[in-house]
C-alpha cells in the first residue's frame, strides 16, 4: 500500500505508481530465459578483417569524416572507483604486517611496486615525512600509504570516480582516465569543424570534480593535438531508478520507513544516448584506455569500425529507398543475400513462405533500425558478456551481446553454448542512430524490456532484491542491426583493480 509520502517520492523521481507496481510484478514473474542458439564465431556472426579490409574501411571513415560527418564519443563514467580499491579497503579493516603475507598478496605487490603507479608522486607529496622511495619504509607504512590514497585528507581516491583516478605517467604530466579519453578522441574523432565531441555520463556529486579536471588539463591536450574539445556531461535519469523489494517481494523500506530505490543499471543510459545528436557515436568504457605510445592499434581499429558502419549504412539506406520505390522479386532476393552475407543472418521460414508484399514489408522493418558495429576480442578469461546468436519470438535469428546471467546455465544445451564461446565483449562499438530519411531514431523503441536482471543484495545487513534494466549494449540495444568484428586484444586494457595499472599496457614507454 502506497502512502502519501511514497507517492510524493515517486513524483520527485518522475515515476508513476503503475510503473512501480509493474516492477514489483516483475520481481514475482522474473525474466524469461533467452533461447541461445550458439555463440557467434568467426564466419558465423563475427567478421575478421584482412589487412586490405582494414585499410579500405579506415579510408572510408577518414573520407566521410572530412566531408562533415557529425560524430562523437560516448563514455559511461558514473561509477565510483571503490571496487577498484576493494583489496586496499579490506586490508585497512584488518591490517597485518606485510612480512607475514605471501609475495603474491595484492597488498604486498601494491606496496613493493608503488613507484610504478602514476599517482606515486602525489602520494610522496602527501607523505613527505616518510621516504617512500625505500621499499622497506613502504612495507612498514602500508596503512598510512593506503589511507593517504583513499581518504578525503589524502588523494580522496575512495570517493573519486574511476575517470578521475590517475592512470598513466608521462615525463611532463600525469593523466587520468578521463584525460586519456580526450587524447584518444583527438586522434580519431576530430571533426571537420576542428572539434572533438565527447560526452561523459557521470554522477551529480562528481560533476564539479570532472569540470575542474577538464578546465585545468583540457587546454594542454587541445594544444598538443591541435583540436578543440567539446566536452559535455549528463546524469542517469532519476525515473530510471528501480524499487528494491524484500525477499517476499514486498517493497523494501529503509530505517526511516522510506521506499528504497536503486540505480537501474547502465542500461538506463540508453536515455542519455538518445539525447545525443551526432550521426555516428563511438561508445567505450571509462577504464579501457592506454598511454599514448600504445594507441596506434586502437586508433586504427576505431576508424576501421567506423568505416565498416558507414559502408553498411550507405548500403542499407540505398536498399530502404529502393524498397520504398517498390522493387520486384529481384530486389527482395538481392537484399536477402545482403543480409546473409553482411550480417550473417538467415531470414526465418515464415519470411520465405510469405507473399512478395509481405517480404518487402518485413525487409523494410528489418533494415530500418539503429545500427551498431561492435568490436569483439578473443576470450582470454576476462569476466563479462560475449556475442551470441539467439532466436527471437518471431523466429528470426539475431546477434546479441549477452551476460552469463542471461543464459540458463541449468539447461545443459544453453550451458554448452556459453562454454563454447570464443569471444568477449570489450565494449568497443560505434552506432548509427539516424534513419535513411535523416530523422533521428527514438532509441527507446528498440530495447527489449524482457532482458533485465534480478540480483540479491543487502542494505544495512538486510537482504533485498534489486532490479536492473537491460544493459546498454545488451537488452537496451537488442533490436538494433548488429555486426560483430574481431579486434586485437591490444585494444582491450581495462582497469578493474588498482594493481591492473601495473600491467605493461599501463606503464610508460
Amino acid at each position: 500500500m502506497m502512502t502519501k509520502k511514497d507517492l510524493h517520492l515517486l513524483e520527485q523521481k518522475g515515476l508513476s505508481e503503475a510503473s512501480v507496481k509493474e516492477q514489483i510484478e516483475r520481481f514475482v514473474s522474473g525474466f524469461k530465459p533467452l533461447e541461445v542458439l550458439r555463440p557467434a564465431t568467426p564466419g558465423d556472426g563475427i567478421l575478421q578483417l584482412t589487412p586490405e579490409n582494414l585499410k579500405k574501411s579506415t579510408e572510408t571513415y577518414k573520407k566521410t569524416k572530412e566531408e562533415g560527418l557529425r560524430l562523437s564519443k560516448f563514455v559511461p563514467a558514473s561509477g565510483a572507483a571503490t571496487r577498484m580499491f576493494k583489496d586496499l579497503y579490506q586490508y585497512l579493516e584488518e591490517p597485518v604486517p606485510l612480512k607475514g603475507l605471501p609475495f603474491e598478496h595484492p597488498i604486498v605487490r601494491f606496496c613493493e611496486q608503488l613507484p610504478r603507479f602514476a599517482f606515486f608522486p602525489l602520494l610522496v607529496d602527501k607523505l613527505r615525512e616518510h621516504n617512500l622511495n625505500n621499499v622497506h619504509v613502504r612495507k612498514s607504512r602500508a596503512v598510512a600509504i593506503i589511507s593517504a590514497l583513499l581518504s578525503e585528507e589524502g588523494l580522496n581516491y575512495g570517493f573519486l570516480p574511476k575517470g578521475l583516478v590517475h592512470f598513466h605517467a608521462y615525463p611532463d604530466a600525469l593523466r587520468t582516465a578521463m584525460e586519456e579519453h580526450l587524447v584518444e578522441g583527438s586522434l580519431f574523432a576530430l571533426g571537420s569543424d576542428g572539434l572533438v565531441n565527447i560526452h561523459f555520463t557521470i554522477s551529480p556529486e562528481h560533476e564539479e570534480l570532472f569540470k575542474k579536471q577538464l578546465y585545468e588539463h583540457g587546454p594542454e591536450i587541445e594544444n598538443q593535438f591541435e583540436s578543440g574539445l567539446n566536452v559535455t556531461f549528463s546524469f542517469q535519469k532519476p525515473h530510471t531508478d528501480t524499487l528494491a523489494v524484500a525477499p517476499d517481494n514486498s517493497p523494501f523500506r529503509d530505517e526511516k520507513g522510506q521506499l528504497l530505490f536503486r540505480p537501474g543499471g547502465h542500461g538506463a543510459l540508453i536515455e542519455n544516448l538518445n539525447e545525443q545528436d551526432s550521426e555516428i557515436i563511438f561508445i567505450k568504457n571509462i577504464d579501457n584506455v592506454v598511454p599514448l605510445h600504445l594507441l596506434p592499434t586502437t586508433i586504427d581499429y576505431k576508424m576501421a569500425l567506423g568505416g565498416l558502419l558507414l559502408d553498411l549504412r550507405q548500403a542499407v539506406f540505398g536498399y530502404l529507398q529502393a524498397l520504398e520505390a517498390g522493387g520486384g522479386p529481384a530486389l527482395i532476393e538481392t537484399i536477402s543475400k545482403f543480409i546473409r552475407e553482411r550480417f550473417f543472418a538467415e531470414l526465418p521460414q515464415s519470411f520465405i513462405q510469405s507473399s512478395h508484399e509481405a517480404q518487402a514489408a518485413y525487409l523494410q522493418h528489418y533494415l530500418n533500425r539503429p545500427m551498431r558495429v561492435c568490436g569483439m576480442v578473443r576470450n582470454e578469461g576476462e569476466p563479462g558478456g560475449g556475442p551470441f546468436w539467439i532466436r527471437e519470438d518471431s523466429g528470426q535469428e539475431s546477434l546479441q551481446i549477452l551476460e552469463s546471467s542471461q543464459i540458463d546455465t541449468k539447461d545443459p544445451h544453453q550451458a554448452a553454448q556459453l562454454q563454447a564461446a570464443t569471444h568477449f565483449n570489450p565494449v568497443d562499438l560505434v552506432a548509427s542512430v539516424y534513419d535513411y530519411k535523416g530523422k533521428k531514431f527514438d532509441l527507446s523503441r528498440f530495447t527489449d524490456p524482457e532482458t533485465g536482471f534480478i540480483s540479491n543484495k543487502t542494505y544495512n545487513g538486510k537482504d533485498l532484491k534489486a532490479l536492473e534494466l537491460p544493459g546498454l549494449w545488451n537488452g537496451a540495444m537488442a533490436n538494433w542491426l548488429t555486426l560483430f568484428v574481431e579486434v586485437p586484444i591490444e585494444t582491450f586494457n581495462p582497469v578493474k583493480t588498482v594493481n591492473d595499472l601495473l600491467r605493461p599496457q599501463h606503464q610508460p614507454e
